[in-house]
């Protein structure tokens, strides 16, 4: 039986490097790409994602809408390496060759944001813009996919 007690060190390892690592890569890309694109601050990326589950309120909401939106960015992320590292123990190509698993993987993931996630939350679809193009399908391959997938490697 296969409990979440029954997890080695070595799972939660790779789970958490390739968690953390994709979140900071991927929200650092994201405040440095809609900086420069609308002048977006920090505070507000933080609320936007918050807006996911509480809508337009969340730009309303202050210091606390802006940490509901940090915590769901990395449950994300956590729950993105998660899924990866149990498809791993399942397929060894994840593993073997993680250089380009990574990659597909990471647009795999912006796929499913962009066409499950997003449209069942309370945000709207974003427009495309320079920014939406290189956070999402440029930056989805090395910054969230590919970070993910050299944890897992390294750590299985």
């Amino acid at each position: 039986m296969n409990t979440a007690a029954s997890i080695s060190p070595n799972a939660f390892l790779a789970i958490f490097w390739g968690g953390l690592t994709c979140g900071v890569l991927d929200i650092s890309q994201a405040i440095v790409a809609w900086h420069f694109q609308v002048g977006a601050k920090p505070f507000r990326i933080f609320q936007s994602i918050a807006a996911g589950l509480l809508g337009r309120d969340a730009f309303q909401g202050g210091m606390k809408t802006a940490l509901l939106g940090g915590t769901l960015h990395f449950l994300i992320a956590f729950t993105a390496a998660a899924v990866y590292y149990i498809a791993s123990r399942k397929i060894a190509f994840l593993t073997e060759h993680a250089m380009i698993s990574g990659m597909l993987y990471g647009e795999l993931v912006w796929l499913f944001m962009n066409f499950v996630v997003i449209p069942l939350s309370a945000t709207h679809r974003p427009s495309w813009n320079a920014a939406s193009i290189l956070t999402g399908p440029i930056g989805h391959l090395f910054l969230v996919g590919l970070p993910i997938a050299l944890a897992i490697r390294r750590y299985s």
